[in-house]
């Protein structure tokens, strides 16, 4: 039995529909859900509801039941509260008999030493736990998703250009699809114990050369303005987000100035057996319709 949690979010959602064109059975996935209420999609395709609280350990444990691989999804909580969550369900899972645990971790050149490190450690402390706690486990170090950069970019950026105080750092951005087969391909095949995975693209790209792509891709010139921080915050609240989720993001354009994401590792063709999409071709699929 495979279980994936977080699986009504984009990621654990992707994960389940890789395993399913994979050939495994609906009855052999299971989807760890905290409101039952948001699981009729994955009722409708035969996947296993089951019923778990980060927060609760005995509904982990209960969960957990005969899952011999589990997906654990960072959490999503408040970042002070994440690590303690990762806690309970790696303890469950060796306490239930769980085989193999694979996590979604980040790909940063060193997480402890970046300027996020108040918004990434509990990536490098759960990594660390994980490695302590005697349960076989997978680390998959993901890149940023490539289906942020229309997020992140700025509003309408065809007419008004991309905005994004990003400098000229690159970032090996990848679509959660191919995150997500990454993953399927670890649950489902042998000898990806006790082992970590860059899943990032094999080239990184700076916001001055995803314009240019763009460009091309569109036949309009789109520029690239690299905003200040606080005119970014404002843009991305005018955009509908809260200004906490702003600052966040701003975090995040920061650090890519910094470089701090261009790690240039990727396990992503040796796990799929291919090359991932290419950014241009991605891009193409969002902006050409």
């Amino acid at each position: 039995m495979i279980l994936v949690t977080g699986a009504t979010g984009n990621l654990g959602k992707a994960t389940i529909n890789s395993l399913l064109n994979k050939g495994i059975s609906a009855h052999n996935i299971a989807a760890l859900v905290r409101d039952e209420s948001k699981s009729a999609e994955l009722k409708s395709k035969g996947i296993q509801v089951r019923i778990g609280d980060y927060q609760n350990f005995e509904s982990l444990k209960s969960a957990f039941q005969d899952v011999e691989k589990l997906l654990l999804i960072s959490s999503s909580a408040e970042i002070a509260q994440r690590f303690e969550q990762h806690k309970n369900v790696i303890n469950a899972a060796k306490e239930t008999g769980v085989s193999h645990l694979i996590y979604t971790s980040f790909d940063m050149k060193d997480l402890r030493q970046s300027i996020m490190y108040g918004d990434v450690q509990y990536h490098a402390d759960t990594s660390d736990y994980l490695k302590k706690i005697a349960v076989p486990y997978t680390l998959m170090d993901n890149t940023l998703y490539a289906d942020l950069i229309p997020i992140i970019s700025g509003n309408n950026i065809l007419d008004e250009g991309i905005s994004i105080p990003a400098g000229n750092g690159k970032t090996p951005f990848l679509p959660i699809t191919e995150m997500a087969e990454a993953i399927a391909v670890v649950l489902t095949t042998p000898e990806h114990e006790n082992k970590e995975y860059f899943i990032a693209a094999e080239t990184a790209f700076s916001f001055a050369e995803i314009a240019v792509l763009i460009s091309e891709i569109t036949g309009k010139t789109v520029a690239y303005n690299q905003t200040n921080v606080t005119s970014y915050v404002d843009q991305l609240v005018q955009q509908g987000l809260s200004h906490d989720d702003a600052e966040y993001l701003s975090r995040y354009a920061g650090a890519i100035a910094r470089g701090e994401f261009d790690s240039n590792k990727s396990h992503v063709k040796q796990l799929l057996g291919r090359s991932p999409i290419s950014l241009k071709d991605f891009l193409r699929s969002i902006y050409v319709k």
